[in-house]
């Protein structure tokens, strides 16, 4: 029987320490599949070894974070079943409207960058230095996914891949390598983005591929592409991968890509407020739990 691992990339900034990332992420990955099968969850409980973190944020940041002051709102996430009043007011507000139109003119006109609210800036910032490879760090952190990809996809196990935000990003070069420059046997069963920049103009210029024409262009090892993007992630700018990387689908080099985007709200807040963008809302939410409890019994 072919061994089923669930790989999850996380985005930017400083993390927790290795183990203890691990331990809260697989935590709250169990809580959004309990909420959406309760019986997968009570199976797939068992299998923690098969989940696996790519801790790639120390190397690209030297520092870890401490995770004591958030773990009250994590808490709080936990117990929570569903977003409030609140916050899905909240995630459709007027601003967060306007700083989407306002992020689509920045995804066009890079030059007006410098207008923007300081979050957006640095989003920018830490793109650029993962796409300008300074110090080869993007080579880096990709090379962390491939030692764990290659005997996977060499064994042809049964692999859902998460990426979240910048994690996505480099999942997808990640693959694109593996497809093209090592030409590795094997496809990802699927590929699961969340909070995903993949379909931003600034982004998909510059992914691995971007120059070449065909197949040569995209990665040729996913068999199925799963994208979920909550309200009010403005991370997620354009959230239709089925339009944006439709010619993998003519190609035929991908059976299926879906995107999940209406009525899914990450509501996930901390002292700052709601952030519609952090890994553990998504997590969580059940619209998530379901494609991998489907998965997970799917591919057993």
């Amino acid at each position: 029987m072919n061994q089923r691992q669930i790989i999850f990339i996380p985005g930017k900034n400083p993390k927790p320490p290795t183990d203890q990332h691990h331990k809260l992420l697989w935590r709250i990955l169990l809580e959004g599949v309990r909420r959406a099968e309760p019986e997968i969850a009570s199976n797939l409980s068992q299998y923690a070894d098969n989940f696996k973190l790519i801790a790639w944020n120390y190397l690209y940041y030297h520092k870890n974070k401490d995770i004591s002051s958030e773990l009250a709102w994590i808490d709080a996430l936990i117990n929570q079943h569903g977003p409030t009043e609140q916050d899905i007011r909240e995630a459709n507000a007027q601003h967060r409207r306007l700083d989407r139109f306002l992020y689509y003119l920045v995804d066009h006109l890079n030059f007006l960058l410098r207008l923007t609210p300081k979050p957006l800036q640095s989003t920018a910032k830490e793109m650029t230095r993962y796409f300008q490879n300074e110090q080869n760090i993007a080579c880096k952190i990709r090379d962390l996914l491939k030692q764990s990809l290659r005997p996977l996809l060499t064994n042809n196990d049964k692999v859902l891949l998460i990426g979240h935000s910048l994690g996505s990003v480099i999942a997808y070069d990640t693959l694109w390598e593996l497809s093209h420059l090592e030409r590795l046997p094997g496809k990802i069963d699927l590929f699961l983005t969340l909070g995903s920049p993949l379909g931003m103009n600034y982004v998909r210029r510059r992914l691995m591929g971007n120059n070449w024409t065909g197949k040569k262009k995209y990665p040729t090892n996913i068999r199925h592409w799963v994208n979920i993007s909550s309200v009010g992630d403005m991370t997620s700018l354009n959230r239709v991968f089925a339009d944006d990387f439709a010619p993998m689908l003519s190609l035929g080099i991908i059976d299926s890509i879906e995107d999940h985007c209406d009525g899914i709200y990450n509501f996930y807040r901390n002292e700052l407020g709601l952030n519609c963008h952090r890994s553990y809302g998504y997590l969580v939410n059940p619209a998530v739990g379901k494609v991998i409890a489907d998965w997970w019994q799917r591919s057993a």
